[in-house]
């Protein structure tokens, strides 16, 4: 049976004893077993996926015209997965995504397919992810709102 991959966040004295005993009793097998401390990678907060939906979302779905014609949030949405998600081969690529995180994935057929995702981002690469899309948006003479409170008073 493969080794079972274990995260253990230390934030106390019974983390780190729970660790230690971990430590203890892994087994010695080949391939070896590797151990990695570092830092926590933040991951951004579901609260960041909310505001991106109701601020740049919405905005260049309700003002941005391409070809004569205006697209849902979520095709905007999508859109900007593949233009502006982390590749996979990319340098920074720890620093802005989750361990385990890939863009594209083949269909049996060979046809790549997008499987990333934003909520697989760290705060760093969430926080660029959005100035490419605003970015993108501004070029199309999209007009960013303050809040999303702006947006509803408005």
């Amino acid at each position: 049976m493969p080794f079972q991959a274990r995260t253990i966040r230390i934030i106390g004295e019974q983390q780190r004893e729970t660790a230690l005993a971990a430590i203890r009793n892994l087994p010695i097998i080949d391939p070896p077993i590797e151990l990695v401390m570092r830092e926590e990678k933040k991951a951004r907060g579901l609260d960041a996926n909310a505001r991106m939906w109701v601020g740049p979302l919405a905005d260049i779905e309700a003002q941005a015209w391409v070809n004569g014609r205006q697209f849902t949030a979520e095709v905007w949405h999508e859109h900007f997965k593949r233009e502006f998600l982390p590749e996979d081969g990319e340098p920074e690529l720890e620093a802005l995504a989750k361990d385990g995180y890939r863009k594209w994935d083949h269909l049996p057929s060979g046809e790549r397919v997008l499987i990333g995702s934003t909520t697989q981002l760290t705060v760093k690469g969430f926080a660029r992810y959005l100035q490419q899309v605003e970015a993108f948006g501004a070029s199309l003479g999209v007009c960013f709102s303050a809040s999303p409170a702006e947006r509803r008073s408005a």
